[in-house]
């Protein structure tokens, strides 16, 4: 199932995030190397959030990136939560619907 990991920042987040960037990124890339994170990245212009798509049997996963997450831990997301995605167009998608 995909799940998408949604972050509403705060608003100095741009200010702060250097100082917890490079362990951030670190948990990202290792939840790429474990399987789970396919996607993920800033929403631009305006710069207010983030979203990661996952890959998991459960929602439990995304939510244990976000627990884990140093921009959480640390305030510069001020708000997260996970959606299921039922995807169903393109080479990834879980359940493909194509029409006859």
């Amino acid at each position: 199932m995909h799940y998408l990991l949604f972050y509403e920042v705060a608003p100095d987040y741009l200010e702060r995030r250097g100082e917890y960037r490079a362990e951030h990124l670190a948990l990202a890339w290792g939840a790429v190397e474990l399987g789970e994170l396919l996607l993920g990245g800033a929403l631009a212009d305006p710069a207010d959030g983030a979203v990661l798509l996952f890959e998991a049997d459960s929602p439990e996963v995304p939510e244990a990136f976000a627990k884990a997450d140093p921009y959480v831990l640390n305030g510069l997301v001020a708000k997260w939560s996970v959606r299921a995605w039922t995807t169903v167009v393109g080479p990834l998608a879980q359940t493909p619907v194509r029409q006859e």
